[in-house]
């Protein structure tokens, strides 16, 4: 049974708004990543999860607990940094981690001081006056001092400068190395791409698809960017029946599409020719997704 399952979970806001459907499935010790733009239903997926909302109709459940029904004893399974930050009324980042660890029976905050450490956050700082990266390092260290196996962050790195990112990155990579359960938003296609096991696209409240980072990577559809030395030789190969994605003339450029099944009899056809260079493109996580987009939008068309 998977340690989060989500079933058919929806939330209908009216006018097209909301989550519809939503079913994903996410095994223990496994990190995922939930990627859309802004709007497109991660954060009310993520609050059906920790139970601030309840669906108009299908379930949301962690570890054999109902996220509506068993709210509460969820919250303390989960270390949780939430889209929109807003602090209880305590003074200082200190105060706060001191209230946090109360709470959460913290007794040993050295994991916690490191944590602040490492993203370089001044704990003695009032919270009213923290800047929004500040702020998001103090709700990163919330989440991570309680030790939960079961982490939910909702845009974590929002505010964060790219140092801060990729030393955040770092911790997370800390964490899934320890085993722990991680659920994680973004609309940055990178970062999901350097942590998570597995990947879902949210757009207009919908699952659109669910896909292994390590599937991605090593696509059997492959692309080349080839200069050719001559006006003649480019012309000669672009009149070819292959899949150009891309073609610049004035430069003698190409970028072709080939599978890998295609690769030798490629490489035989450029024999044929003066070529520059020739270079491979790396399939990445959001141009798979942009793939998926233009083929839903050819299919509504």
């Amino acid at each position: 049974m998977p340690l989060i399952e989500i079933k058919n979970l929806t939330k209908n806001y009216g006018d097209g708004r909301g989550i519809f459907d939503v079913s994903l499935e996410i095994e223990k010790g496994e990190v995922f990543g939930f990627v859309g733009i802004n709007g497109a239903g991660k954060t009310t997926t993520i609050r059906h999860l920790m139970g601030f909302l309840k669906p108009d109709k299908g379930s949301a459940v962690i570890n054999g607990l109902d996220c509506w029904n068993d709210a509460a004893e969820i919250k303390r399974l989960i270390g949780y940094v939430p889209g929109e930050i807003a602090f209880p009324d305590t003074p200082t980042g200190i105060d706060f981690f001191k209230a946090q660890a109360e709470l959460l029976g913290v007794k040993d905050l050295s994991y916690a001081e490191y944590i602040v450490k490492t993203l370089q956050l001044d704990p003695t700082a009032k919270l009213n006056r923290m800047s929004k990266g500040m702020k998001q390092k103090t709700a990163i260290v919330a989440a991570f001092m309680g030790d939960r196996e079961i982490l939910i962050f909702d845009e974590p790195t929002t505010g964060l400068d790219p140092l801060m990112r990729v030393r955040f990155i770092d911790i997370l990579n800390e964490e899934k190395r320890k085993g722990k359960t991680i659920f994680m938003s973004s609309h940055l296609f990178d970062e999901v791409e350097d942590t998570c096991d597995k990947v879902a696209l949210i757009r207009d409240g919908k699952i659109l698809a669910v896909k292994s980072t390590k599937e991605i990577r090593h696509n059997e559809n492959k692309s080349y960017k080839i200069e050719f030395i001559s006006k003649s030789d480019y012309k000669r190969f672009t009149a070819l029946d292959f899949s150009f994605e891309e073609k610049q003339e004035e430069k003698n450029q190409v970028v072709v599409n080939i599978c890998d099944n295609d690769i030798n009899a490629f490489l035989g056809v450029l024999k044929g020719y003066k070529i520059k260079f020739i270079s491979e493109i790396k399939y990445t996580l959001e141009k798979y997704f942009n793939s998926i987009y233009k083929e839903r939008q050819n299919n509504v068309q």
